[in-house]
């Protein structure tokens, strides 16, 4: 399940797990985090040593300020409280590509 963190103490807890982390930046009012929120589960599914999590930018502004966040969607791969790779847009492909890489 792709978890919404609804905190900045649940977001940093979220990144203690000892695996990779795909970081959602959306906003609700975000045309394109629309399209590309059906692949994020299609992609939780097929990379299960990966978790996904999604931080509404609007409730979690302090979150998205920390990572220079500008465009949405934004994902982050983080491992290790690590920074591994950023993809922005909805772009499915590209996004697939990077999770499988670090995964």
């Amino acid at each position: 399940m792709v978890y919404n963190v609804e905190s900045t103490e649940k977001f940093k807890e979220a990144l203690q797990a000892d695996k990779l982390i795909v970081v959602d930046f959306y906003a609700t009012w975000c045309g394109p985090c629309k399209v590309i929120a059906p692949k994020l589960v299609e992609f939780e599914k097929e990379f299960t040593n990966a978790s996904f999590i999604k931080v509404d930018v609007d409730d979690l502004c302090d979150v998205a300020a920390e990572y220079s966040i500008r465009n949405m969607p934004t994902f982050l791969l983080i491992k290790n409280s690590e920074i591994l790779e950023t993809v922005v847009g909805a772009n499915p492909q590209k996004l697939k590509e990077a999770i499988a890489k670090h995964a």
